[in-house]
């Protein structure tokens, strides 16, 4: 856990702008950066040294927001809105987890994926079923990764073959799960999952928030995705001022705690400003939104009220678990947004969708997502040379090209808190 790795270290100074240092040394300590220099100081000169030459060296990515059972139909019916999808294809595929063999199976085709790609960390839904969501957190803790995983909990308003059929079987399931799963993991760790409040009764949602104290479990949910399901929640729980008020109401909406909520596509200005007040996360997940027809966040309307947000593939409502991918979408529907919606808020610069991906996602995690000195080091080494070009390019345009035109093959190396992965 202790080296140094030359090449063009490019990471984001803040929201606005990247901090781009060519042919530097990249220094790791105990798993942390000690630091960034163009001469390396004499004191790291006997760490072991491996040059990259002429490659990118960048932060890890935070992917904020995945479903890892979805992983198995992603790309399938990307012409359907979000309520008529979860009754089409997600809640069949994800009975089927029920049965270990095919967990085993969709599970560890997941997992490599997620090893292999932009991703670091991530904060992941599994579903109902305990055994399952036990063997995908085996699979991640020995793939590298640091995860947040979460038992899904459903008792109403979904399929008998896949909801839980009553609150004292979710909460003793769930309390088991994470008797289970809070302290064997070193790199993984159990999230609070309730799917969102259409899928739970009051009592369980209640019951969920006094688990989360118990143990001191994070939280991770949906949040104002989609129109028909906020006038769902509306109807459901008619003493909520907004859809936010009503996680606030079940006591599952941060403030001493951390907590993510997905989405929040249509939040209004009071519930921004109660998400603002509590500390939530939002997870920013462009293409989904696009593909499942929920619409387009504001994002730098979240940014601007100073509400930390990161960047989701949010598979399989995203296609693909790239990064990369995640960035250039979240990058084109803001500026659809902007020329066609409302051109108060102005769309994402690569820049800012760089920092959603890294810095901003990261910090769910604590210090993770950039190399100031301190933060946990994950990293990637990106190799463009598949990528030709007659023009001479700088290390930011390069970076951004591989954004755009990059995949998995262009990750030469990858590093999670100190540890060489590949």
């Amino acid at each position: 856990m202790d080296f140094v790795w030359k090449g063009h270290i490019i990471d984001s100074l803040d929201r606005h702008s990247l901090r781009v240092r060519e042919n530097s040394y990249l220094v790791c300590q105990e798993g942390r950066c000690a630091g960034v220099f163009d001469v390396l100081p004499e004191q790291y000169r006997n760490l072991p040294l491996e040059d990259f030459g002429d490659r990118l060296i960048i932060p890890g990515m935070t992917d904020l927001h995945i479903h890892a059972p979805q992983f198995a139909f992603r790309g399938l019916g990307m012409d359907m809105e979000l309520l008529d999808w979860l009754n089409t294809h997600t809640f069949p595929e994800e009975a089927k987890y029920r049965d270990l063999d095919y967990a085993r199976r969709a599970y560890g085709q997941f997992t490599a994926h997620l090893r292999r790609s932009e991703t670091t960390r991530a904060c992941i839904f599994a579903t109902v079923h305990v055994p399952a969501t036990e063997l995908l957190m085996e699979q991640l803790e020995a793939s590298g990764l640091v995860t947040y995983v979460g038992k899904v909990n459903m008792n109403r308003n979904g399929p008998l073959y896949l909801i839980e059929p009553s609150t004292f079987q979710a909460v003793r399931e769930t309390r088991q799960w994470l008797e289970e799963t809070a302290a064997r993991f070193d790199r993984t760790k159990p999230i609070l999952t309730p799917r969102f409040i259409p899928s739970c009764t009051d009592d369980l949602l209640y019951r969920l928030a006094d688990l989360r104290a118990e143990f001191g479990v994070p939280v991770q949910s949906h949040l104002s995705e989609n129109l028909g399901e906020i006038a769902w929640v509306r109807e459901l729980v008619p003493t909520a001022k907004h859809y936010g008020d009503a996680y606030r109401k079940f006591g599952l909406l941060g403030g001493d705690y951390p907590c993510i909520m997905a989405h929040c596509v249509h939040s209004d200005e009071a519930e921004l400003e109660l998400l603002r007040e509590n500390g939530v996360f939002i997870a920013h997940s462009p293409e989904s939104n696009m593909n499942i027809a929920s619409g387009v966040a504001p994002v730098n309307r979240f940014l601007d009220l100073e509400i930390p947000t990161g960047l989701a593939t949010d598979v399989a409502g995203g296609s693909h678990e790239s990064m990369f991918r995640a960035m250039t979408h979240a990058i084109q529907a803001s500026k659809l947004r902007w020329r066609l919606l409302d051109q108060s808020v102005a769309p994402l610069t690569f820049d800012t969708a760089f920092y959603l991906a890294t810095r901003g996602g990261g910090a769910f995690f604590g210090q993770v997502g950039a190399f100031d000195p301190g933060y946990e080091l994950d990293a990637l080494v990106l190799d463009d040379g598949n990528l030709d070009h007659p023009q001479p390019l700088t290390a930011r345009e390069r970076l951004e090209r591989l954004a755009y035109l990059g995949d998995e093959r262009n990750i030469h190396g990858k590093a999670v808190a100190g540890t060489r992965l590949f």
